[in-house]
């Protein structure tokens, strides 16, 4: 993960609205330089990036604070068992994917409250890191949320994981639209259970592609049901 502190020009590929001038971040992974939206690095040597946004109604350090609140992730992150403080900066994780339970310890990197977290994973089966952003959208239309997050592993793994569950890019991606609506609702919503017709082949390839299996997290409202 040491890639990640690194600091490389990359090519912006658009301002933000209503975006400020400001100076460089120190991440590697770069979600904001000069004001400006930077690209996300190019998946290479076992290493995968993503990096999604979205805007949610809400402050920014509301959102922050919900974000930073590591042991609710399970409320919104799926496969997401449990996550446990073990210390002012770290956390341990437990996640049932499709291949198993796999566990990891995670460790704050930086933290700017209301603004700004990164962190990473320091030991265990899973090695990622990533960063956080959030910042007011102008007009207090709500909160702009910006994740770019680092995974390392092989391509075989990461097709084996597309076919029985979630591929980790499309897991940041559907894990902060969760983030999203618990943030504005508290409740997530769910499309398993809801009847169809036979889907065919292609249907039943497009369900494993696209993890339709993997359960969503409960939210606010069905933990407490």
């Amino acid at each position: 993960m040491a890639e990640i502190l690194r600091t490389d020009a990359r090519t912006a590929l658009h301002e933000r609205p209503g975006a400020e001038q400001s100076e460089s971040r120190t991440l590697g992974a770069n979600v904001v330089e000069d004001g400006r939206y930077m690209a996300p690095p190019t998946d290479e040597d076992g290493k995968q990036w993503v990096r999604t946004s979205v805007l949610i109604k809400g402050e920014p350090r509301d959102l922050y604070g919900l974000w930073h609140n590591v042991e609710d992730a399970p409320l919104w992150q799926e496969q997401i068992a449990s996550v446990t403080r073990t210390g002012e900066k770290t956390s341990h994780w437990t996640m049932q994917s499709a291949t198993g339970t796999l566990e990891w310890d995670s460790e704050i990197m930086s933290d700017e409250p209301g603004h700004r977290i990164t962190w990473r994973s320091i030991g265990g089966d899973s090695e990622n890191a990533g960063e956080v952003v959030f910042e007011a959208a102008p007009g207090g239309r709500g909160t702009y949320v910006t994740v770019l997050q680092e995974f390392r592993m092989g391509k075989l793994a990461s097709t084996f994981e597309t076919l029985t569950g979630r591929n980790p890019k499309q897991a940041v991606i559907e894990n902060l639209r969760h983030f999203k609506a618990l943030a504005e609702t508290g409740e997530i919503p769910r499309t398993h259970g809801q009847p169809h017709g036979p889907r065919g082949a292609a249907g039943t390839v497009k369900s494993a592609a696209y993890a339709e299996n993997v359960a969503q997290p409960p939210g606010l409202e069905r933990m407490a049901s």
